[in-house]
């Protein structure tokens, strides 16, 4: 028998935010205040969505999970190392588990950030095999027994 899920409805106006503070060693300039708020988490972690937002100053920021953010509010200037753009409220970044970004934040700046912590390597590798192995069976996409074992194969 599943477990029934729900829809979880929330509103990111009049969350209550919580401190969250920069790690010290990433700060560069000034002194950053940053607070977030959860919104929503997958039933099994892996994925979740946050309002967070921070005063002026400058840091490094360091991914060890995937983050799409989405600027609400506020502006705030990214680098890379490579490239340098300011994102300003409805703009978007996608910022891969593993980088690294330098930010530059004027004054205040207020985003979504959705959230995810990418499978473990060996399971990316084991999914892969097994739908090569299903396609070699001749298994195709759409196959009812194939998708229910392992989502969509080619």
């Amino acid at each position: 028998m599943s477990e029934e899920k729900k829809i979880e409805f929330g509103s990111a106006n009049g969350l209550a935010l919580q401190p969250a503070p920069i790690n010290p060693e990433w700060i560069r300039e000034g002194a950053p205040v940053a607070r977030n708020g959860l919104l929503s988490r997958s039933a099994d972690g892996s994925a979740f969505t946050l309002i967070w937002d921070c005063t002026g100053g400058v840091f490094e920021w360091r991914y060890d999970i995937d983050e799409t953010v989405f600027i609400l509010e506020g502006s705030v200037t990214v680098s890379d190392g490579d490239r340098t753009v300011v994102l300003g409220q409805g703009d978007t970044v996608f910022f891969p588990a593993g980088t690294t970004a330098l930010w530059r934040v004027e004054s205040y700046v207020r985003k979504v950030a959705f959230c995810r912590r990418p499978p473990h390597r060996a399971y990316v590798v084991a999914l892969e095999t097994a739908k090569n192995i299903l396609r070699a069976l001749g298994l195709r996409k759409g196959d009812s027994s194939a998708s229910a074992m392992f989502g969509e194969v080619a």
